[in-house]
């Protein structure tokens, strides 16, 4: 039985748990459902929650336990020639077979039928079928094949069988806990406050899954580099050395993060001003219906994907103001040499400010709108115009909550990665000319992890301190953001 069906024979049995545990509350209430210590809805929902939480437990636990006993047995299933094989090599083998496993459930019964009697090559069929195999399959891959598909479908099967026997067992043991006063409140409330905090906990565990994961290979990286030449280097040059070279290249993170901090702040000068301006007239000046058509209209840039604008800065931007150096250059000079390059910081940095524009306006509008309309009235009554309100009253009120939304614009905009791909390059330099190109933390991440390597060398592990430090600073951004939108909020609410 496939997980979905599974799936949905638990919700009919939950179903069916829930309008019998109110019909049976309200038998025993007797036509007065206030005899009842709780609502009528609560004692079905209490005979719901036993008939399918139980039995989704046990599909939990039994898909993470029954891969590796599966696995443990089709490995053993091999010739000792190949279980004595590296792990690499063996791993290699089984990765065939789960390919040549997963290839054979693709297939008709006639299909399997003639490969299995041998006159029709697995490979063959299976390259038809838009499925090719890394090479040709042998013997015993075919048999630990069959065997993993036949534990596969098994494990489904009693899998199946025991959750639906579990979920008919607990919706009956739900049903018959029902009584007057029974407090089925209390319970449903404690099962709906527990999935509140397993999935308020979601994000705090996978934020410290993603810190633990990235300081272990960090630390094994700064074991192979020192920190210092790390952290202060000028100079990035990590170089894949040559198998017996003792060279392992220069990891200076000083170039990476001139770029990244260049590139933002030109985005920020382009975003702010915009985006301010725009927040401003859409909360103040705007009538009712200009702002419900520009605010959506507006916020469509925040959908646009990355590698769009990465396109939009290569195709367009880049090249315009290249162009347009060029003219500038050869009315003052004659020479028509551009002195913009098409993959510069300042083009970067301009189409990152365009995709920030919708995060500092709708940001700043909500802010601007949250302050108080008695302090627009009071500035307005004592004769102050619409603009002096705006910058005399509403800006200072609203400041502290603008300057948070601002610093976590600058985190989004630390952390972009496609945008600079495309429109400054991946020259690492130290450099202060916007006309030129450079790279910035997250490029080099990608460049590091780029291709099939093992984290076992400088240059691959160096991607996890790179990204361990840019995780720090866009952190701080964020903190930083949070607590004065805070102190804004605890003034003005």
């Amino acid at each position: 039985m496939s997980l979905s069906l599974l799936f949905l024979c638990l919700s009919i049995i939950g179903a069916a748990a829930f309008v019998l545990g109110r019909t049976r509350a309200a038998a025993l209430s007797g036509g007065r459902p206030y005899a009842m210590h709780s609502r009528l809805g609560y004692h079905g929902a209490y005979a719901a929650i036993w008939a399918v939480l139980p039995a989704l437990a046990l599909i939990c636990v039994w898909l993470s336990i029954s891969p590796e006993i599966i696995d443990s047995f089709v490995v053993k299933s091999f010739p000792e020639e190949v279980r004595s094989l590296p792990e690499a090599e063996l791993n290699l083998s089984y990765g065939m077979v789960l390919s040549i496993a997963r290839g054979m459930r693709m297939l008709d019964s006639d299909e399997m039928a003639a490969v299995t009697s041998g006159s029709a090559d697995l490979q063959l069929v299976l390259a038809q079928k838009g499925m090719p195999l890394a090479g040709r399959p042998t013997g015993y891959m075919m048999e630990a094949a069959d065997r993993y598909n036949g534990m596969r479908f098994i494990s489904r099967v009693v899998m199946s069988a025991a959750a639906i026997l579990l979920s008919l067992l607990c919706a009956v043991y739900g049903l018959g806990a029902i009584a007057p006063r029974f407090r089925a409140r209390n319970r449903v409330e404690q099962v709906i406050l527990g999935g509140l905090i397993v999935a308020s906990s979601i994000a705090v565990l996978t934020t410290v899954g993603i810190v633990a994961s990235m300081l272990s290979e960090a630390a094994r990286f700064f074991t192979m580099v020192p920190a210092a030449e790390f952290f202060f280097g000028t100079v990035w040059d990590p170089r894949f050395a040559d198998v017996g070279s003792h060279s392992n290249g220069t990891f200076g993170l000083v170039p990476l993060l001139a770029g990244t901090l260049y590139i933002g702040f030109i985005a920020m000068l382009v975003a702010v001003p915009v985006g301010l301006f725009a927040a401003i007239y859409m909360a103040e000046y705007a009538s009712t219906r200009v702002r419900s058509i520009a605010k959506p209209m507006l916020e469509v840039l925040a959908g646009i994907p990355t590698i769009v604008y990465g396109f939009f800065a290569l195709v367009t931007v880049g090249p315009f103001l290249r162009d347009i150096s060029a003219d500038i250059n050869g009315l003052l000079t004659g020479n028509y040499a551009s002195f913009i390059q098409a993959q510069s910081v300042l083009t970067a940095g301009f189409v990152m400010g365009v995709m920030l524009i919708p995060y500092v306006s709708s940001l700043s509008d909500d802010i601007i709108m949250a302050v108080p309309r008695s302090m627009r009235d009071g500035s307005l009554g004592l004769g102050a115009t619409r603009s002096e309100t705006v910058k005399r009253v509403l800006l200072p009120a609203a400041l502290p909550g603008i300057v948070g939304a601002l610093l976590m614009t600058a985190s989004r905009a630390i952390g972009e990665t496609m945008i600079v791909v495309l429109a400054a390059g991946v020259a690492a330099r130290m450099q202060l000319d916007p006309f030129e190109p450079m790279t910035t933390v997250t490029v080099k991440i990608v460049n590091q992890l780029t291709g099939d390597l093992e984290f076992t060398s400088p240059q691959t592990l160096v991607a996890f301190a790179l990204g361990i430090t840019l995780f720090c600073l866009t952190l701080c951004l964020n903190v930083y953001a949070l607590y004065i939108v805070r102190r804004y909020r605890e003034q003005y609410e």
